[in-house]
């Protein structure tokens, strides 16, 4: 049922890059589907009853291993975030550049004024 969430709230992110023109509003909408898809790779990891994948003394690693959770999905959502706040950047750039040139976040006015 977890899943169809962040399903449903990526799904919302993919409407608003597809069918807003205002270049704001798509930007929103690619923040949208990158935190829904680092919900869906954490929830990927998760395990009911889970602990910290930390050995602290000498444990059956039979157990450990199947009681811990699997850290690997959480370091790639770190580097995700990492990675998706230059992206954010760079878009925040770019929206700034576009409208000092035409005055606007339509797109649609953009194309017209192209010329």
């Amino acid at each position: 049922m977890i899943y169809a969430l962040a399903i449903t709230v990526f799904m919302v992110g993919l409407y608003a890059v597809c069918c807003k023109k205002n270049i704001i509003k798509i930007i929103q909408g690619v923040i949208i589907m990158e935190y829904a898809l680092n919900f869906f790779i954490i929830l990927l990891g998760y395990r009911k009853g889970g602990i910290a994948p930390i050995i602290n003394k000498i444990t059956d690693m039979h157990t450990f291993a199947a009681q811990s959770v699997d850290p690997l999905p959480q370091a790639i959502v770190f580097i995700s975030i990492l990675i998706g706040l230059g992206l954010l950047a760079l878009m925040v750039a770019l929206a700034i550049r576009l409208y000092e040139r035409y005055g606007t976040f339509d797109i649609t006015e953009m194309k017209k004024l192209k010329g």
